[in-house]
């Protein structure tokens, strides 16, 4: 397993914009697929990003498609998700996942997590 560390959330307003970062220890960063996930209050743990090994390919949920984008460092063992276009509905703590396995597209897939890292928009 890897070690996770998020950071860059906060508070912006609708139409803003925050990058998250997440900064992985631990065995061969990449040798891993990257994933960001979030949780509103009340509500279930759901997918948002995923990356794999090497970045050359990406994978969005419908509803952030367009304005949310995954990337990842790999010589700074560090994935991001930079949000543009931020809506009140994108409220919730985000967390970073690993997953050695081929089926990264999958939440089931992954067995490293952060701790999160909230992100509120305001109306």
């Amino acid at each position: 397993q890897v070690q996770l560390v998020e950071s860059g959330g906060g508070l912006v307003q609708t139409g803003g914009s925050l990058r998250l970062s997440c900064e992985a220890s631990g065995r061969a960063f990449s040798s891993y697929a990257m994933g960001w996930f979030r949780q509103a209050p009340g509500k279930v743990r759901e997918f948002v990003a995923a990356i794999n090994w090497s970045g050359g390919f990406t994978y969005y949920a419908d509803s952030v498609k367009g304005r949310f984008t995954i990337s990842r460092d790999n010589a700074k063992n560090t994935v991001y998700l930079q949000m543009n276009s931020l809506k009140p509905e994108d409220t919730a703590v985000y967390f970073c996942a690993a997953t050695p396995r081929p089926d990264w597209k999958l939440k089931s897939a992954y067995d490293s997590w952060g701790q999160g890292t909230q992100v509120t928009v305001s109306s």
